[in-house]
Order: C-alpha cells, then sequence, then structure tokens
C-alpha cells in the first residue's frame, strides 16, 4: 500500500492517511488482517511527525477500521463495514469536488476538464495492464 501527501492540499496529513487506509480498504488494496506500516518507518518515509502517524492510526481505530494489538501493530479489521459502496462514493465525490474547484480556480473549461480527466484514467488504465503484464513474465 503506497501512501502520500500532498503538503500543499490544505487538508491536514493525519486525515490524508485515514482517507487513503479507508479507500486502500474500500478498492481491496489492503485486505482484512493486513498490517499498516510501522509508525516509525512510515514517520520517516512520509517525512512527518510520529504523532501525526499516530493520530491517523487513532483516528482509524475510533472508526473501527482498523485494530491495533500491542507490540504487533495495526491491522485492518475484518469487519471494516463503515467502508461500503457509499463511503468509497463519498470519499470519490470529495476528491472530484476538489479536482473541479482546481479547474475553475485554473479557468479550465468543462469540456477540457472532461477531456483531461478521460486522459487520465485512459493512463491509469494503460499502467494497470502494464503492471499486470510484468507480474507474469
Amino acid at each position: 500500500m503506497l501512501l502520500r501527501i500532498n503538503f500543499t492540499s490544505g487538508k491536514p496529513a493525519y486525515l490524508q492517511l485515514v482517507d487513503q487506509v479507508k479507500a486502500a480498504a474500500a478498492s481491496g488494496a489492503l485486505q482484512p488482517g493486513e498490517a499498516l506500516p510501522s509508525l516509525r518507518p512510515l514517520a520517516e518515509e512520509l517525512r512527518l511527525n510520529r504523532n501525526t502517524i499516530a493520530k491517523a492510526y487513532s483516528e482509524l481505530e475510533n472508526q473501527g477500521v482498523i485494530a491495533t494489538l500491542p507490540g504487533k501493530g495495526s491491522f485492518l479489521k475484518e469487519n471494516h463495514s463503515p467502508l461500503r459502496k457509499e463511503i468509497r462514493r463519498k470519499l470519490l465525490i470529495e476528491e472530484i469536488d476538489q479536482a473541479i474547484v482546481m479547474a475553475h480556480h485554473l479557468q479550465v473549461p468543462g469540456p477540457e476538464f472532461l477531456q483531461l480527466l478521460r486522459e487520465r484514467m485512459d493512463a491509469l488504465e494503460q499502467q494497470r495492464r502494464s503492471n499486470e503484464n510484468h507480474k507474469e513474465k
């Protein structure tokens, strides 16, 4: 699971992590029972304070998404029911809304924005196919 922080988004880093873990769980990229990265290495990798990672994990635990076992780490819960279709949809709508606002500020017309979206989706699909082909070899 690849976690990234956008330091220019205006959204707190811990909330970005929460959203990314929830999205990974909803999409199946993170499987029930799978361990989340340890605090210290993840903090170093993302160049964040360990307390920021701990805050994100605490929020995920409060939401019932993960369970933390002392001395063993944090794991995606088996019953991650909060991550059903409506939650995936809500997360996606938030991201789309941010992109629309950005397009508006950059004065990108609607048709051009939609074309760019299609191009990015095509590029992602090509990347996915390329990754699958490399795994088969």
